[in-house]
């Protein structure tokens, strides 16, 4: 791990895994052809913390993970994440918080098909020099994916693909993980056991945000965030998280 690293990561510096989001919104395009993703957003997610959002399509979803993770910054209000102001952020400014602190999970893996699973992984430590390249063997253990380590995307099944992109977005140890439809894509069996590893991020201290269409799937969440037109309408919380290895859909 480089010295920047280092430094990001010592202490208590993992409680920068929260997020404060106050009165955000966002709009895509301008006068009749305006369409409104996010309006006066609030929500706050603790380190340690497993949130699920949950809405339909186009109930601003995505747009509020893409402000959350600085791939797009809001039009008005606060966004706090991993200890920094983002709001208003030029787009490489924006992309340095990226690297430093978000580790992203999408429903489709985009692997670098001429890479194998290790290299793929290690090619995200070399990107950003952040985390550590000897960790990679580990990190793909911890996802199952020990004995594939040498294969390429083409050789892998689906869900094997999505736990490579797991471990890819851990190879930097980001104090944030943020999924966008993770299981989507997925069976049943191979869905728990991305889900158990979220389940397992989050209790490492990251803050985790997933999106989701799936009920099922949000009751391994310790809260549940619903959106409807752009804005949150409802909030509950999981007392008791279902274990990802026993939920079905």
């Amino acid at each position: 791990m480089n010295e920047k690293a280092k430094a990001d990561h010592t202490g208590n510096d993992r409680a920068r895994g929260a997020i404060i989001l106050r009165g955000v919104s966002k709009t895509y395009g301008s006068g009749d052809a305006a369409v409104r993703a996010l309006t006066d957003v609030d929500l706050s997610v603790r380190p340690g913390e497993l949130v699920a959002v949950l809405g339909a399509s186009g109930s601003g979803k995505t747009t509020l993970l893409n402000v959350i993770g600085g791939i797009e910054a809001a039009d008005s209000g606060s966004v706090i994440v991993a200890g920094q102001d983002i709001s208003g952020r030029k787009p490489a400014a924006l992309g340095e918080f990226r690297r430093d602190h978000v580790g992203f999970v999408f429903q489709f893996f985009n692997l670098i098909p001429t890479l194998t699973a290790r290299e793929n992984v290690e090619v995200i430590v070399e990107l950003t020099g952040r985390g550590d390249r000897g960790r990679v063997p580990e990190l793909l253990a911890a996802v199952g994916l020990d004995d594939r380590a040498d294969h390429f995307p083409a050789q892998l099944s689906g869900g094997q693909q999505q736990r490579v992109s797991i471990a890819r977005a851990l190879a930097t140890d980001p104090d944030l993980l943020l999924a966008d439809e993770p299981t989507g894509a997925l069976d049943v069996a191979t869905g728990q056991g991305v889900l158990a590893l979220l389940q397992r991020a989050s209790r490492a201290g990251r803050g985790v945000v997933m999106v989701t269409h799936n009920e099922v799937a949000a009751a391994i969440a310790d809260r549940v965030i619903r959106m409807r037109d752009g804005r949150v309408t409802a909030e509950d919380v999981n007392a008791n998280p279902a274990a990802a290895e026993s939920i079905r859909w």
